[in-house]
């Protein structure tokens, strides 16, 4: 066992690492990224026993989304270990290390949830990510996990690509959103390393930057994808129509650190109140991942106004709730009845959700964004009439004026939802093309 992993916290990942080791060596996709702990379900993937009660540490629902998007691409109908497998090295931290992992979460939580602190985060930012403390946590285990493996590794996160890169690793890095922070350039001129980006400005953009380092990229190691999207997640385009008229199904959601918390709860003020109607306009399902304090402040609020929380597979419910502990479980409830039941998206525009909620035939009403990213993307879909600025003083006047037909033309709910069904295929096939360009770069390095 490689030095610092024999203090794990539970004897049973001892177990699971190996596997997750040996399942990497095989593969034909081997994936790595940072976004969660999910120890109990890696024991229930690896038939051991388990729980469903223990909390993860979460940092990101995208980098995880991402992953699991192109692995259930390769995998079709089942998972197969052979073709693709997905490991978090956060799941393996060792227990002397384990306070760098809750920071990392605490800071991300305090930042995301506070408005003032922005300009905090935006000094983090500056610095890069190679300065988080969770990356020596991460190491150990991300070079024991990846020590025998010669094809490339395919990583959603720049944090482990760089780390397997220094090491002399071939790596596939995925760039997921339509921005280039400047740490994605540190191995540019590497002939090992290959990009994934979102599209051709995004491509642009990389070769600039690096160019501006005095790195020499080769522009046929960066790669034009689209976005990673789960394909399930594609499928729920074909089971909802366009809203024409009736109630309007909504889906709110928060990120994997609770982002928008405050806005969320103002938004439900002024729309839970609507729901107690006779014949409300509106139905909400409100996503709040593992996040307890989130689900707790909608259930009371939800109390206040004297509207029961409904049960999740109840289609017809006024408000419903996707809530649990454990990361892998809250994503696989929002994929299997969020996406095909929504008719659009209330949510911050992150390079997870807003994908994910066009790709799936929905419009989006944006939350405050969380980077300079996060505006490139609102501006994307704001162009493709998509998707529009949430007021969030004035939400049931806003969609009051957004649901109105305008003379003979279509409501701008109708038109943007159909918008979303004619996305150019570079929006919904990024994680076939990801897998396609690993394969690519295993025949030429």
């Amino acid at each position: 066992m490689l030095v610092g992993m024999n203090d794990l916290f539970d004897p049973q990942l001892t177990k699971t690492l190996r596997r997750d080791k040996l399942y990497l060596e095989q593969s034909q996709i081997p994936i790595i990224t940072v976004s969660a702990t999910y120890q109990e379900d890696l024991k229930r993937l690896h038939g051991l026993p388990h729980n469903e009660i223990d909390k993860d540490v979460v940092f990101s629902r995208a980098h995880y989304s991402m992953a699991l998007g192109v692995a259930s691409q390769v995998w079709k109908e089942r998972v197969d270990p052979h073709k693709a497998w997905v490991v978090d090295p956060t799941n393996y931290v060792s227990k002397d290390k384990w306070f760098s992992i809750q920071l990392t979460e605490a800071v991300g939580k305090t930042l995301a949830r506070q408005p003032l602190l922005k300009r905090l985060k935006d000094f983090v930012d500056k610095f890069g990510r190679n300065k988080l403390p969770i990356l020596d946590s991460i190491t150990p285990p991300l070079l024991y996990l990846t020590e025998k493996i010669q094809k490339p590794v395919l990583s959603f996160h720049i944090a482990a690509g760089n780390i397997l890169a220094g090491q002399g690793k071939k790596v596939v890095q995925v760039i997921t959103d339509p921005h280039v922070r400047e740490e994605y350039t540190n191995h540019a001129n590497n002939t090992k390393v290959w990009y994934c980006v979102f599209d051709e400005p995004t491509k642009l953009e990389f070769l600039e930057k690096s160019a501006k380092l005095g790195l020499k990229a080769d522009p046929n190691r960066v790669v034009v994808t689209g976005p990673p999207i789960d394909p399930r997640i594609i499928a729920a385009r074909h089971k909802k129509n366009p809203w024409r008229s009736g109630t309007l199904r909504l889906c709110i959601t928060t990120g994997g650190l609770g982002t928008n918390k405050q806005e969320i709860l103002d938004i439900l003020i002024q729309l839970l109140p609507e729901l107690r109607k006779k014949k409300p306009a509106y139905q909400i399902l409100l996503y709040a991942g593992t996040h307890e304090d989130f689900a707790q402040a909608v259930t009371e609020l939800a109390k206040e106004n004297r509207v029961a929380i409904g049960d999740i597979a109840d289609r017809k419910a006024k408000l419903r709730l996707i809530h649990h502990p454990q990361i892998v479980d809250a994503n696989e409830l929002l994929i299997k009845y969020g996406f095909p039941w929504a008719h659009g998206f209330i949510t911050k525009p992150s390079g997870d959700m807003a994908y994910d909620a066009a790709a799936s035939g929905s419009f989006i009403l944006t939350l405050a964004e969380w980077g300079e990213w996060e505006e490139r993307i609102r501006v994307i879909f704001e162009q493709k009439n998509i998707g529009r600025k949430l007021d969030v003083d004035a939400v049931v006047q806003q969609l009051q004026v957004l649901c109105s037909a305008r003379g003979k033309a279509q409501s701008w709910v109708e038109q943007a939802m159909l918008n979303a069904y004619k996305l150019e295929p570079l929006f919904l096939n990024g994680a076939r093309e990801i897998a396609k360009t690993v394969k690519r770069a295993q025949k030429e390095m």
